[in-house]
């Protein structure tokens, strides 16, 4: 991705919570990290998740907790979040790797599932009311994060808002390092030809396993900013439906590019947002029919058929 790319993208970033409601915003920001790191599993290593909400919805409740019960910074609390979801990413990847295809995606799937029982039940989370009420604290002590500005007679959360940016830049150039780097070229490798990796020499499980615990640990950064965002963290965050939603969302956008799940997550969310109070729960039908006619009219996702199309063009 060119450094103009990368200017415009963080040009657009600042700009747009004085044209979009910043809570909007925040939650596109959170679910475009979860995307991408999704995509750095499904897109550029070839493993299929279908438990990556327990990485997001972990990361929530404990983030969650450490803010409110512990006491803790939201800068900790965020650390504390992405560092469980890196602890739970070795963990379930360590018994994940040892299968392939379908059997790799149905370990991580139930897996995942212990997670949601465990939230359900484990007396500090709160059970099915989720846990409420989670305070956005003082970034380092100092800068109120529930301090809203006044603009054009609309109260603006920027301060929440550029913390979270911040953190979506960081999330997104390391994904894109690893993808551009010696390591992220050999997790192409293993793709595209996993014995032929592992004939070179490759130590492929260990590969794997690491591209399974960045992508965890992004997740759970992902999950940790939500929880601050909406000071809720639920059984919805946890849950199987939220894992196929990144699934859904990587895919329209372009399982294997860059922009791809950024693309994806913007879609869905701002569907979501704009229709949901329109239609109600026919939402989920109109997202279905969308992944449909993408499926059947743009099998590489929006990012990939536009990019092919400029590539024919040249």
């Amino acid at each position: 991705m060119s450094k103009s790319v990368w200017i415009a993208l963080v040009v657009l970033g600042l700009l747009a919570p004085l044209v979009v409601y910043p809570i909007i915003m925040m939650k596109l920001l959170c679910f475009a990290l979860f995307a991408s790191a999704f995509n750095l599993l499904l897109g550029f290593t070839g493993l299929l998740s279908f438990g990556h909400a327990a990485f997001f919805g972990g990361a929530s409740y404990v983030t969650g907790y450490l803010v409110k019960e512990g006491g803790l910074t939201p800068e900790l609390g965020i650390l504390g979040g992405t560092l469980f979801a890196a602890l739970l990413g070795y963990v379930i990847g360590s018994l994940a790797i040892r299968r392939q295809g379908i059997y790799f995606a149905m370990v991580t799937l139930a897996l995942a599932q212990i997670v949601y029982f465990i939230a359900l039940k484990a007396p500090f989370t709160g059970g099915e009311d989720g846990l409420q009420g989670i305070p956005r604290g003082k970034l380092f002590g100092v800068i109120d994060l529930d301090h809203a500005y006044s603009v054009g007679g609309s109260a603006l959360g920027l301060n929440l808002y550029y913390f979270i940016f911040v953190l979506f830049c960081l999330g997104f150039w390391i994904i894109h390092r690893t993808i551009h780097s010696p390591f992220g070229q050999v997790l192409k490798a293993i793709r595209e030809n996993e014995p032929r990796a592992v004939s070179l020499g490759y130590r492929v499980e260990r590969f794997k396993l690491i591209a399974f615990v960045i992508s965890a640990s992004l997740a759970g950064m992902a999950g940790s900013m939500k929880s601050l965002v909406f000071q809720l963290a639920s059984l919805t965050d946890v849950s199987w439906h939220t894992s196929g939603e990144v699934v859904l969302m990587t895919l329209l956008g372009g399982v294997g590019t860059v922009l791809g799940p950024l693309t994806g997550a913007f879609t869905v969310v701002t569907l979501q947002s704009e229709l949901s109070s329109v239609v109600g729960s026919w939402i989920t039908v109109i997202i279905g029919g969308i992944f449909v006619v993408c499926v059947l009219a743009f099998r590489r996702g929006f990012i990939g058929e536009l990019g092919r199309l400029l590539k024919r063009s040249l």
